[in-house]
């Protein structure tokens, strides 16, 4: 950081001590709540960790429903704070042992919401740091390029990667992801359980909200 750029770690502290609160679920497009302010969302496989990631985040032990079960998040749950932001935790994709019928709903709902939220700032698609970006990670992002929603990787249970292991894991990471139109180059690591990367993740997101005017 130079003596230029603003330091938003302590924005980002403030932003997620506040009061948030589950205000809507929707399991179609058309049942999505009015637009308010500042969106951003939280994709990512089944089991990825989102639900541990918007506690962590919030400093909340409950306010997202965790579950050792993939697939159980199967709507967009909306939780707000007063009138600046709304982060929406997306169902999980990737679990096969869902209906192939039930998995058709969620990815028309998901793909109905990023195409018709203007005021969607940015999609935080969350990947295993055990296992790295996978076949059904890729159409996700190919999805959010022809989309035009801007997009960061955020390595979740970075606990469970050796340390040695990280660069790597990181140098492949951002080299699929180089040339893609949507993709934001920086690339977030993150531990729900330990707290690792999580201050960092906060702050980006106050960096964004600092950038759109909120």
């Amino acid at each position: 950081m130079t003596d230029q750029e603003p330091d938003f770690t302590e924005a980002g502290r403030k932003l997620f001590a506040g009061d948030w609160q589950f205000i809507w679920a929707a399991s179609k497009a058309d049942g999505l709540p009015p637009m308010a302010g500042f969106e951003f969302a939280l994709a990512g496989r089944s089991n990825v960790g989102k639900s541990s990631l918007v506690n962590a985040l919030t400093g909340r032990k409950a306010l997202a429903r965790t579950s050792h079960t993939p697939g159980r998040t199967q709507q967009l749950n909306f939780f707000r704070i007063g009138d600046r932001a709304t982060l929406v935790d997306m169902p999980g994709y990737g679990f096969a042992a869902v209906g192939k019928q039930k998995v058709e709903t969620w990815t028309k709902l998901i793909h109905d919401y990023l195409r018709g939220r203007p005021n969607l700032a940015r999609v935080y698609l969350l990947i295993d740091a055990r296992h790295g970006l996978k076949e059904v990670d890729t159409e996700v992002l190919e999805t959010l390029d022809k989309a035009a929603v801007s997009y960061q990787i955020v390595l979740t249970k970075a606990d469970e990667v050796k340390k040695s292991e990280i660069p790597a894991l990181l140098e492949r990471t951002a080299a699929a992801i180089k040339r893609r139109p949507a993709a934001f180059p920086e690339i977030a690591l993150t531990s729900s359980r330990d707290g690792d990367g999580i201050a960092d993740l906060r702050a980006s997101i106050a960096r964004l909200l600092s950038e759109r005017g909120q």
